[in-house]
C-alpha cells in the first residue's frame, strides 16, 4: 500500500526584501530550517523568493519572524 502526501497543502511562498548574496540566503536557510516541522527550505537572493515545505500546514507567522530574526523583510507571495 502506498500512500500520497499533498505537498502543495503544506508549502508557502514568501517574497523576501534585502537579499544580496549567497550569505544573506543562508542565514534565511539557518532560520527558517529551525522551525519545528520544516522539511525544505528554498531562497533565492537573486529573486526574492523563499519557498518552505512542511510535515503540516506552513506557520506564515514562525517563518515571517525567523526571517526577521535572520535580519531581512519578508511578505506572504
Amino acid at each position: 500500500m502506498s500512500t500520497t502526501t499533498d505537498t502543495a497543502a503544506n508549502r508557502a511562498e514568501f517574497t523576501v526584501t534585502g537579499m544580496t548574496c549567497g550569505h544573506c540566503e543562508g542565514a534565511i536557510t539557518r532560520e527558517v530550517s529551525g522551525i519545528p516541522g520544516v522539511t525544505d527550505v528554498e531562497v533565492s537572493a537573486q529573486t526574492g523568493r523563499l519557498s518552505v515545505t512542511a510535515q503540516g500546514p506552513v506557520d506564515a507567522a514562525a517563518v515571517l519572524a525567523a526571517v526577521d530574526e535572520a535580519g531581512y523583510s519578508a511578505t506572504a507571495a
